[in-house]
């Protein structure tokens, strides 16, 4: 973000405040979509940011959503339900049972264990809806099911009008930085695939897998993203499996496109450790490994100086909590009273994984720049005490 934009959006709107560049946001999808195989379809993790959503619905393939909340954000948006997979470890009942009732078109239904077939099972049966389901193979934790249990499935699906096993799902973590690790991954996922076509004469149309690549956070870090990209492809090209093939992706389509504006309103030294307090602090930025605030994260101050001395700062939030810190000992020339601090790369999960609610802080407004570099407020500050007041 330059220093226009940022000046610009400082006179028209208040600190703290997450900004998000849609243009920035379009490119990534783009540059995204040139470096992979062409048999590859995105999804987008709406977890990661749940606002840009409707910026992505012309250029995505496909929404991931989690929970019954992010399910009704959709609908608030009016976002195509047959792009949907309704996914995450806890379905509740009623909502599937709802969706079932009024015929929601919802795209696929992921199984992540038996208990949640067996809902999905009983609540089509029940509604007489016909459904897609994509059940997900465990990689060790407590996500998705056996191999065995996926067999399983398979084959009492044969006997079962309604069900479809549109695809098989599999997901492993985020922040993968090896290549050895992806290949492992691949390799074992292409097994199981070849394993269900020879014994059960069973290929699924589609393998929806969770790459989880990296982003890059913190200063010094690197990362030659276009060379792992090639090899990741590569990867995807040796396998056996060639049928449709869909990355579900969050913080790699997402973070590029976000910044956080927070403004220095006091600073002290305490027994030789300079503090500068901002208006914002950890229950809205929240950085993937930080390590205690010891790395720093991609950041500059607003506005620049050319001349003057440089110190080190620990920037610490507005919370009353020791642990509210976001950066220890980053060097900065000529701290003053509010000046502002640009946190680049964080336009995935920083307004929705802090501990949004503590000492009932105001959230942040919400600001898009659109691709002509005009902006808009998508969402005011709004306060939290309500939600942590009693009613009685």
């Amino acid at each position: 973000m330059n220093t226009e934009t940022v000046k610009e959006l400082l006179n028209s709107y208040q600190t703290p405040m997450y900004v998000f560049d849609i243009g920035i946001l379009r490119k990534r999808v783009a540059y995204l979509k040139e470096r992979l195989p062409e048999n590859v379809s995105l999804c987008y993790a709406v977890k990661a940011n749940t606002f840009i959503m409707k910026e992505l619905d012309d250029i995505i393939d496909r929404f991931e959503v989690c929970s019954p909340g992010e399910l009704s954000i959709c609908r608030e948006l009016k976002m195509p339900m047959e792009k949907i997979i309704f996914s995450g470890v806890y379905k509740t009942p009623s909502v599937v049972n709802d969706l079932m009732d009024k015929e929601v078109p919802i795209g696929i239904y992921s199984a992540e264990s038996m208990v949640q077939y067996r809902l999905l099972v009983d609540a089509s049966k029940k509604a007489g809806t016909k459904i897609k389901i994509m059940p997900r193979l465990t990689s060790g934790n407590q996500f998705g099911m056996t191999e065995d249990e996926i067999k399983d499935i398979i084959k009492e699906v044969r006997e079962n009008e309604l069900l479809d096993i549109c695809g098989i799902q599999f997901f492993s973590g985020t922040q993968k930085t090896s290549l050895k690790k992806q290949k492992r991954e691949l390799e074992h996922v292409d097994e199981f695939l070849q394993t269900l076509k020879e014994e059960l004469d069973f290929t699924p149309e589609e393998l929806e897998f969770g790459p989880g690549f990296p982003v890059t956070y913190f200063q010094g870090e690197d990362f030659d993203e276009d060379e792992y990209l090639n090899e990741f492809s590569n990867l995807i090209r040796e396998m056996n499996f060639k049928s449709k093939i869909t990355l579900e992706l969050g913080r790699s389509i997402a973070a590029s496109c976000g910044s956080y504006l927070t403004k220095v309103v006091d600073m002290k030294t305490n027994k030789g450790q300079n503090y500068a307090i901002v208006d914002g602090g950890i229950n809205q930025l929240v950085f993937f490994g930080q390590s205690m605030a010891m790395k720093h994260p991609l950041c500059h101050m607003y506005p620049e100086r050319e001349d003057g001395v440089i110190n080190n700062w620990n920037l610490c939030g507005s919370l009353c909590t020791v642990n509210d810190i976001l950066v220890k000992q980053l060097p900065i020339m000529d701290l003053k009273l509010d000046d502002v601090i640009v946190f680049d790369n964080t336009g995935a999960y920083c307004m929705t994984e802090g501990i949004a609610l503590f000492l009932s802080r105001d959230l942040p407004e919400i600001v898009f720049i659109d691709e002509y570099k005009k902006h808009k407020s998508v969402r005011k500050t709004s306060p939290t005490h309500p939600i942590n007041t009693p009613n009685y």
